[in-house]
């Protein structure tokens, strides 16, 4: 029989409301030691809250979810307290010091919600990016996946590749000559349905993108006015701002919002050939390649013309009137006075909205195309479907891939990481 856990549930006290849950076998004894009396189910109910020696600790809400109709699947109880420090820490010793009762470890809520068959694999990863959204879009995302995502999608999936795995064995059963044509069109049709659909789900930008940011690198030759852009963009002076070339030696990120959108701004080293053999800015121009291979979007203040490919031209001596002016720049800009910010900011998140999903969309991380990848080969290599018993074999593989997406089938070592990225008492 597992422990009964308990913890905090929400933010850290002094606050308005503090939220402490329990769950477990004994949550039920427990809740009738410290109230009295069990409350009805899921209906909040004023009750004293007492220590051992049946002194107040608190008045306060008590709610009663017996399982498996519950967060977790067992029988859980949460009370709601009043959240000054000395409140909370009261409670929390008294349940300590009960019998069977321990602290939660960090997602072990969760962790005992996918134990018990009350969300799956995809959720309970859903539900992580849903308590590390910092922006709108990450959010819109998050929820996506919680209420009509992945989950819904691969468990669909699964369910077609069973029946289809039916089909295959009921002629295997009932045909001596084992012919694939026996199947009919509809099989094949809904084969290629299959295919397209997990298609159209993989062309999705990833999941990993959105929590991430898009990639948003500052090139260009030294002094060309890098680091001073990118302290107007962040509003806050970060980087070293030198007429002294080859100042900024590594690189240099911020992770901010624009629009909503999540963005990893860049600032890098200075382009140049002739180092003069200082070996400290070669390695630093050797990660600003480096950079600028991985970037989403560059964002090019040197000479026009002479940046990566599909970089953003962009001009930013507009308040210099001796400076050399671009000829057709995507957008003037003067990180002194801030004049054409504004422009700059709705060109990244023009471009930068093509490479994120669209708001409410869910998407697949890497750990989900992983399986969808493999269930996917498993349909579209139809060149060894002329043999029943290959078609069975494949037809089994994607099964597994969804069982693996799902979590049906999982390691120990993949759920610790997981439920391992939640906080206490969720």
């Amino acid at each position: 029989m597992q422990d009964t856990i308990f913890a905090l549930s929400s933010g850290s006290p002094p606050a308005a409301i503090g939220v402490v849950r329990i769950s477990g076998g004994e949550a039920k004894a427990t809740l009738e030691e410290l109230t009295g009396a069990l409350p009805p189910p899921r209906q909040a109910s004023l009750r004293r809250i007492v220590d051992g020696q049946g002194q107040i600790l608190d008045r306060g809400l008590v709610m009663w979810f017996p399982g498996p109709r519950s967060a977790t699947g067992e029988d859980c109880g949460e009370l709601h307290l009043h959240g000054g420090r000395a409140v909370v820490d009261a409670v929390l010793r008294r349940l300590s010091a009960l019998p069977g009762l321990r602290g939660a470890e960090p997602g072990e809520f969760t962790r005992r919600a996918f134990e018990n068959g009350r969300l799956d694999l995809a959720e309970a990863e859903g539900l992580a990016d849903l308590l590390a959204a910092e922006t709108e879009l990450q959010r819109q995302a998050a929820q996506a996946g919680l209420v009509d995502g992945v989950s819904q999608a691969a468990r669909d999936w699964r369910d077609r590749v069973l029946m289809l795995s039916a089909q295959v064995e009921s002629v295997l059963d009932f045909s001596d000559e084992e012919d694939v044509t026996d199947l009919g069109e509809g099989f094949w049709g809904e084969c290629d349905r299959l295919v397209a659909e997990m298609e159209s789900w993989l062309a999705r930008p990833s999941a990993e993108r959105l929590r991430e940011g898009v990639r948003v690198a500052l090139a260009g030759p030294p002094n060309s006015g890098k680091s001073s852009l990118f302290n107007a963009i962040i509003d806050e002076p970060a980087a070293i701002v030198s007429p002294v070339a080859g100042t900024t030696r590594d690189v240099l990120q911020r992770s901010i919002a624009v629009g909503g959108l999540p963005l990893i701004l860049l600032d890098t080293a200075g382009l140049r050939e002739n180092t003069d053999g200082d070996e400290i800015e070669q390695v630093g121009i050797a990660r600003a390649r480096a950079e600028l291979s991985r970037a989403d979007l560059v964002l090019w203040l040197g000479p026009e013309g002479e940046g990566p490919q599909g970089a953003i031209e962009i001009e930013v001596r507009q308040d210099d009137p001796n400076a050399e002016m671009k000829m057709a720049p995507a957008c003037v800009v003067s990180s002194v006075t801030g004049y054409g910010l504004s422009d700059l900011f709705t060109i990244i998140v023009d471009r930068a909205k093509h490479l994120l999903p669209k708001p409410g969309v869910a998407v697949l991380n890497a750990r989900h195309r992983n399986h969808v990848d493999v269930a996917l080969g498993s349909l579209k290599e139809r060149d060894e479907w002329g043999n029943i018993l290959l078609m069975a074999e494949r037809l089994r593989v994607a099964r597994k891939a969804f069982d693996a997406l799902l979590g049906y089938s999982h390691t120990e070592d993949m759920l610790d990481t997981l439920f391992g990225q939640f906080c206490i008492g969720k």
